[in-house]
């Protein structure tokens, strides 16, 4: 591709040309808050909750958003869990209460894949996330946020706290849990931790443990975080505008958006072309660069600092195998009808990671593919092949 043929392709109408977030108007946390008005969140009061590293979280809220009805046999309920930083707002519209539109709405509504006309569709915000459940950026029982003393919280610790939520909504078995990256995780624990309390799962771009790979990756991003004089140990939620870590926050996502896409859709998209009139010899930006900065600062309007480095460090001592007799023992104990699926171009969770799960749960199908120039990020993009995996699946294995 030309360069000027790249120019067109980065700026064109899905391209639009991105302006840069001035420091002074970025929010010292983009953490939800009451006073952003709930939107379609629900919330769950769960309790008191033990956490697997010791220590005991009181007063856990879990927030989370449905679609379509539960059945009067209640068996057709299906658990989506999302990513890092994803959130509940799986589908639907942007507005009051909600920054983003729906990251999945392409997937879950009517006559979609998870078809909402047919499935009672349950998505739960993570225990340490920042988008209505609790977490760092909570108020800790003597009424300030938690920061700092935010408790380790494990993979295994955010299921024990959906299972809470599973009862409180009289669900006993999900018919599907569906989730990809970090999302994987949970469902790959969901179904060790309760096996009879899931009918099936679908393992999408995830692991059963993290490798030394991925953990480099996310020390990279924790230090970006951690070393922002303004994130103050944690405890920064009473700066005022600009003066929180969103420098540190924005460039942990760059580091982490790097590992979302492939080198070849950087390559095809941007190559070496320029930011518009900046000169990369006069310390200007190539075009790439510009939009690194842009999800980076993007992140900042929408997410938590300490949320951020919570579920990261989550996401690091993620291992079935953990207490279990190794990740081969884990995977064998599952009873679920199980659909894993991969992208061919993924460089954060490589193909062989879903060739191992599916290798070892009894069961499971051949690895699924989808194709695409995309990364990671491939199983957000790329609708139509998602659709057909997923939509196939729930119709043989999963139908009430």
């Amino acid at each position: 591709m030309t360069d000027e043929r790249r120019v067109a392709h980065a700026v064109g109408p899905s391209r639009r040309v991105r302006s840069r977030v001035e420091p002074e108007q970025i929010p010292t946390t983009g953490a939800w808050h009451p006073q952003h008005g709930p939107g379609a969140r629900s919330f769950a009061d769960i309790g008191a909750l033990q956490l697997e590293a010791g220590g005991r979280l009181p007063g856990v809220t879990l927030a989370y958003e449905t679609w379509g009805e539960l059945n009067e046999a209640r068996d057709n309920a299906v658990l989506v869990c999302h990513a890092l930083t994803g959130d509940s707002h799986v589908a639907g519209p942007a507005g009051p209460g909600h920054v983003s539109p729906g990251w999945w709405s392409s997937i879950v509504g009517p006559g979609l894949a998870i078809d909402t006309d047919r499935w009672f569709v349950v998505a739960p915000n993570v225990l340490g996330g920042c988008q209505g459940s609790t977490g760092p950026s909570s108020p800790a029982p003597d009424g300030t946020p938690w920061g700092s003393r935010f408790p380790h919280v494990t993979v295994r610790d955010q299921v024990a706290a959906e299972l809470e939520l599973t009862d409180l909504l009289g669900i006993e078995r999900w018919a599907n849990v569906v989730g990809g990256s970090m999302g994987g995780h949970r469902v790959l624990e969901w179904a060790i931790l309760a096996p009879e309390r899931v009918r099936s799962i679908a393992v999408i771009a995830s692991g059963a443990q993290t490798t030394a790979d991925q953990i480099a990756w996310a020390h990279a991003q924790l230090a970006a975080i951690t070393l922002d004089p303004n994130y103050r140990g944690g405890d920064y939620y009473a700066a005022g505008p600009g003066q929180g870590p969103h420098a540190g926050l924005a460039l942990a996502r760059r580091i982490a958006h790097t590992t979302y896409r492939s080198a070849e859709e950087l390559e095809t998209r941007f190559g070496r072309i320029h930011q518009h009139a900046e000169d990369p010899m006069l310390g200007g930006r190539f075009a790439v660069q510009s939009y690194l900065d842009h999800h980076g600062s993007k992140l900042t309007l929408r997410f938590d600092a300490n949320s951020y480095v919570a579920l990261t460090r989550a996401m690091l001592t993620h291992d079935v195998g953990r207490d279990r007799g190794g990740v081969r023992a884990a995977l064998s104990t599952i009873t679920a009808d199980t659909l894993v699926v991969a992208v061919d171009s993924d460089r954060l969770f490589l193909p062989h990671e879903s060739e191992r799960i599916a290798a070892a749960v009894p069961g499971a199908r051949p690895v699924r593919y989808v194709r695409s120039p995309y990364g990671h990020d491939g199983f957000l993009i790329e609708h139509e092949q998602m659709s057909r995996h997923l939509g196939e699946f729930l119709r043989q294995v999963a139908r009430p």
